[in-house]
């Protein structure tokens, strides 16, 4: 059940100019790599996402959880499919596999994204039936969410070299970074680190917060919901369905940690 690591970027040849000059001077780029991935759960899609190739089965763990396709049954195995021989596979089908203990799924038949097309409140309470509140033991300090930003950074390779990537992390109380992932899409980056925790029996998240290099929608805030985190901390803004959500979950919600700052929506 590990993870295949391949190549996350690709060189390209582009042109640069500034404002005042016309001149364009070619230059060789790093490009974050960005591939369909079908996630089965027990042989049966349910998802196609676009994603960045790595931690895939962290991903697709992370996904079927967050989703709440497992319905508290554990995972027994992660594997690439394919019906091409080993030498044509291109992975990017990964099967989740329950034995069949997990109900039959309902897939999505359309690539996952941000839109949504049902109203806040009946949202709210599909997951207040679904889950419980948060227990928190302690509250976050904000002096912890607010470096979070530079130590997360740090980790960011893939940012680095490209400036194409989103990363989310866990952190403890004490603000130690315990897992980070990078995406070219923010839920899969959250997928990937809830995956992370999964697979190795450390969801819930008890006494762990989220941290993502993005805004705070209200997918991130469900998913953190779903994977037992106490606190989710953005670098941008918060929707208002996402302070509601994270109300209703009893998560801590800060937005805008950047340069020492931050502004608490939700305690």
């Amino acid at each position: 059940m590990a993870n295949r690591n391949p190549s996350q970027t690709v060189r390209g040849l582009v042109h640069t100019t500034t404002g005042t000059d016309t001149t364009a001077e070619p230059k060789i780029m790093d490009l974050v790599v960005e591939e369909p991935l079908t996630i089965q759960l027990d042989g049966l899609v349910v998802a196609t996402t676009m994603r960045t190739p790595g931690n895939d089965f962290d991903l697709a763990a992370g996904y079927c959880h967050t989703e709440g396709l497992l319905h508290g049954h554990p995972i027994t195995d992660v594997r690439y499919c394919s019906d091409n021989t080993p030498t044509e596979q291109t992975f990017n089908v990964i099967n989740v596999e329950t034995w069949g203990r997990a109900p039959r799924p309902t897939p999505r038949l359309t690539m996952t994204g941000s839109a949504c097309g049902i109203c806040g409140s009946e949202v709210i309470d599909d997951l207040t039936h679904r889950l419980s509140p948060v227990s928190q033991s302690e509250p976050f300090s904000p002096a912890v969410m607010t470096r979070l930003g530079n130590e997360v950074l740090a980790q960011q390779a893939l940012f680095s070299q490209t400036g194409g990537s989103h990363a989310a992390a866990a952190f403890t109380q004490d603000g130690q970074i315990v897992a980070v992932a990078e995406d070219i899409g923010r839920h899969n980056a959250v997928d990937k680190v809830v995956g992370h925790l999964l697979l190795r029996d450390e969801i819930p998240a008890t006494g762990l917060g989220l941290y993502v290099s993005s805004r705070a929608s209200f997918e991130i805030v469900q998913k953190a919901w779903a994977g037992g985190f106490g606190a989710v901390v953005a670098v941008s803004a918060p929707s208002a369905l996402a302070v509601e959500t994270a109300q209703a979950a009893n998560i801590t919600l800060a937005a805008f940690a950047r340069d020492s700052r931050l502004t608490l929506f939700s305690t």
